[in-house]
């Protein structure tokens, strides 16, 4: 059996990084701690010892978190999504995520203050935007392109055709 294991690029932070993940995530744990058997002249970050790779679990998908340096800083090219059922879903994730240091974007995307990309993401919000009704998914598109962290209350009432007669 194939299995795909995302390696997630840090400077020098990847057990504080695996540590904070695993702790907002249920299910998850850290399995593994690899130091370095000697000095990396590619990093002097990674002396002989000190931590190199973290493997860890989040509910079943395997990750490895690597210290390699500042050379290749994570960017938005690559995220991770949330696919949240509710509300409370939403906020719990998002104010975790942003929470000491990391930032806000547009469209329930965000980054942790280690710099990786985490999309927020109710699931109504896919049924909204990807509704068979064009006047629907038009609604809900303008709606989430002019919200941070989604609103799921906001944007069904925005999906809504009655809206539209009222003005």
């Amino acid at each position: 059996m194939l299995t795909l294991v995302p390696n997630l690029w840090f400077d020098n932070d990847a057990l504080e990084a695996a540590e904070f993940y695993t702790g907002l995530f249920p299910d998850s744990r850290i399995e593994a701690v690899r130091r370095a058997p000697a000095d990396n002249p590619h990093n002097p970050g990674v002396p002989k010892g000190a931590v190199m790779v973290v493997e860890f679990t989040i509910r079943g998908q395997k990750f490895a978190a690597i210290n390699g340096g500042p050379m290749f800083p994570q960017t938005e090219a690559f995220s991770l999504l949330i696919e949240c059922e509710t509300q409370e879903e939403v906020d719990y994730y998002w104010a975790a995520l942003i929470a000491g240091g990391g930032s806000a974007s547009q469209c329930g995307w965000c980054k942790d203050r280690f710099g990786l990309s985490w999309q927020v993401s109710p699931r109504r919000l896919e049924e909204l935007v990807w509704s068979d009704d064009p006047g629907t998914a038009e609604r809900a598109m303008t709606a989430m392109l002019g919200m941070t962290k989604i609103d799921i209350a906001a944007l069904e009432a925005a999906a809504r055709p009655e809206r539209l007669s009222r003005s």
